[in-house]
C-alpha cells in the first residue's frame, strides 16, 4: 500500500517563525537547501523523511503534529459558512477549501471572521427595532463565539494553564486528598469557605474575602469550584498572559475567556495530566473508573479526556459534545477528523440525541461519516438535579468518541463487531454540508448537489438530489 504524502507548507512555516529563523538559516540547520525549502513551505513537494528526522533531532520538535493542526476543521468551518444562501451557486470544489486551509490558514480564517460578522449584522437588521434603537453598534464577532473559536482552534489543549494546574494538584495533594487540600490552602492565604443552601453554585466577597458554596451541589462539582476560584485567586498572572497572546477584540470575550481558562484549570487541576493519562491507559478509558478514581463527574472525564493532546504524552483523539434536548450544541471538541456543526444541532441519527430516552445507561454506536471514516461514539444521559424538590432539572446528553482504529483502547468496544461493514450507521455534521442523497432524516437540501422534482412521484424527500 503507498505512503500517504505529508504536505505541511503553513506548518513549517510556523515553525520557522516560533525560531525566528530566516529560510536560509532553516534550511541549513534541516540539512537541505534552500530552493527545497521553498518548496516545501509552499506545498509543492511534500515533507521528506529527512526533514521530519531533522526536526525531530535539531529542535526536540513532536512530528506527530505535522500531519495535524487546524486544516480539517477549517474545511468543516468553510463548507459550512458557504452553505449561507448569500454565496449562491459559487461554492468552491472541497479540493479548494483544503488548498486553502493547509497554504492560507489565515487567509482561511478571515473569511470566516467575515462571514460571521455579515450574519450578525444581518440577525441584527432582521429586528427592526433593535437596529434602530441600537447606537454605535461595532461590526465584530459576538464575545462567545470568539472565545469558543480560540479554544476550537487550540486543540481544547493550553499547555502552560495544564502543566501548572498538574504542579498546584501535586501541591495540593502532598498531604491529602485535593478536596481538603483545596480547603486548606483557602483557609491558609486568609479566606474563610461556608457551604449554604444557596441559588448561585459559588458566591465570592473579596472584601469579606469569604467563598460560599451551596451544598446542594454533588462533591465532585464542590471540589471542582474550590479549583476554580483558586485558578482565580492564585494564577491571576497566568490567565492574563495567556489571555494576552490570545489577543480577543473586547473586554467581554476577555472575562469569558478567563472565567474559561479557570475552569480548563480547574479540570487539569482535579485530574493531573500524567496521572489521568495512565488512569486511562490502565482503564481503557472506563468513564465510571476513572470518575470513581479522581472524584470527578462522567462528564467531567468525558472533556477531560478530549484534552489529552500534550506535545509528546498525546492520548487517545477524542471528540467531545454536549447537547440540550432541542438538539442545540452546548460544549463541543474534536482532535479528531470529525468536526462539529458551528451553528445549530447535530446529526439526528447520531447516538447522543438517543440518550434523553435512557438515563443512566450508555449508549454505544458505530458510525461512518460521508468521508468513509468510521468511529465509535459512546453516549449518556447527564442531566443535573436542582438539588431540591420543584427546581429545574438541566438536561443534557454527552458523547464521547473516537476513530474506530483505536477501537481496542476502549473498554466499551468489547463485544462490537468492527469489522463488519454494515454495523456502522451512516451519519453527517449537518445537512447543509452533508453529501449523503438517500437520508431519511434529511431536513435542508445539501450545498453541493442539485435538485430535481418529478411531480408524479412522491418519496422519503420531495425532491432528488444529483
Amino acid at each position: 500500500m503507498a505512503t500517504q504524502k505529508l504536505y505541511a507548507g503553513a506548518k513549517l512555516r510556523d515553525i520557522r517563525g516560533r525560531l525566528g529563523l530566516t529560510q536560509k538559516d532553516f534550511a541549513a540547520k534541516l540539512g537541505i537547501s534552500l530552493p527545497y525549502l521553498n518548496q516545501m513551505e509552499n506545498n509543492n513537494r511534500p515533507v521528506s523523511t529527512t526533514v521530519v528526522l531533522a526536526l525531530a533531532q535539531e529542535f526536540g520538535f513532536d512530528v506527530t503534529e505535522l500531519g495535524q493542526g487546524d486544516a480539517e476543521r477549517l474545511v468543516t468551518d468553510m463548507r459550512e459558512a458557504l452553505a449561507d444562501p448569500v454565496f449562491g451557486e459559487t461554492t468552491p470544489q472541497l479540493a479548494d477549501l483544503r488548498l486553502t486551509a493547509s497554504n492560507a490558514p489565515v487567509l482561511a480564517r478571515a473569511f470566516l471572521a467575515l462571514h460571521r460578522a455579515y450574519r450578525q449584522t444581518h440577525e441584527r437588521l432582521a429586528s427592526l427595532d433593535e437596529a434602530l434603537g441600537r447606537e454605535g453598534s461595532q461590526l465584530q464577532p459576538s464575545p462567545w463565539e470568539e472565545v469558543r473559536d480560540f479554544f476550537h482552534y487550540c486543540d481544547n489543549y493550553i499547555d502552560a494553564v495544564d502543566r501548572a494546574a498538574e504542579r498546584f494538584a501535586g501541591q495540593l495533594t502532598a498531604q491529602g486528598d485535593l478536596r481538603s487540600g483545596a480547603l486548606a490552602r483557602l483557609e491558609a492565604d486568609g479566606y474563610t469557605v461556608n457551604f449554604a443552601q444557596s441559588t448561585p453554585m459559588r458566591t465570592f466577597d473579596p472584601v469579606r474575602r469569604t467563598l460560599t458554596l451551596s451544598s446542594l451541589l454533588p462533591l465532585e462539582t464542590q471540589t471542582f469550584q474550590l479549583l476554580v476560584q483558586l485558578a482565580l485567586l492564585r494564577q491571576n498572572q497566568l490567565l492574563d498572559a495567556t489571555l494576552d497572546l490570545a489577543r480577543f477584540q473586547s473586554e467581554e470575550a476577555r472575562a469569558i475567556a478567563k472565567l474559561g481558562l479557570a475552569n480548563y484549570f480547574a479540570g487539569a487541576a482535579l485530574m493531573p495530566y500524567g496521572a489521568f493519562l495512565s488512569a486511562a491507559q490502565d482503564t481503557r478509558h472506563d468513564l465510571e473508573l476513572l470518575a470513581a478514581k479522581f472524584g470527578a463527574s462522567i462528564e467531567q472525564v468525558a472533556h477531560r479526556l478530549s484534552t489529552l493532546q500534550r506535545p509528546g504524552a498525546k492520548g487517545v483523539p477524542f471528540f467531545f459534545v454536549r447537547v440540550d434536548q432541542a438538539g442545540t450544541i452546548t460544549k463541543r471538541h474534536s482532535a479528531t477528523r470529525l468536526q462539529f456543526a458551528r451553528f445549530g444541532g447535530a446529526c439526528p441519527l447520531w447516538n447522543v440525541h438517543r440518550a434523553f430516552e435512557t438515563p443512566g445507561r450508555f449508549l454505544r454506536q458505530l458510525a461512518e461519516t460521508p468521508d468513509g471514516v468510521r468511529y465509535i461514539s459512546l453516549a449518556s444521559d447527564v442531566s443535573k438535579s436542582g438539588g431540591h424538590f420543584g427546581a429545574p432539572v438541566r438536561r443534557y446528553a454527552i458523547s464521547l468518541g473516537c476513530e474506530v482504529r483505536h477501537a481496542s483502547a476502549l473498554v466499551y468496544a468489547d463485544g462490537l463487531d468492527v469489522t463488519r461493514a454494515s454495523a456502522f450507521e451512516p451519519i453527517g455534521i449537518s445537512c447543509r454540508i452533508c453529501e449523503r442523497t438517500n437520508c431519511h432524516q434529511r431536513s435542508v437540501p445539501p450545498l453541493e448537489k442539485r435538485l430535481t422534482t418529478t411531480p408524479n412521484i412522491r418519496d422519503v424527500l420531495p425532491y432528488r438530489l444529483e
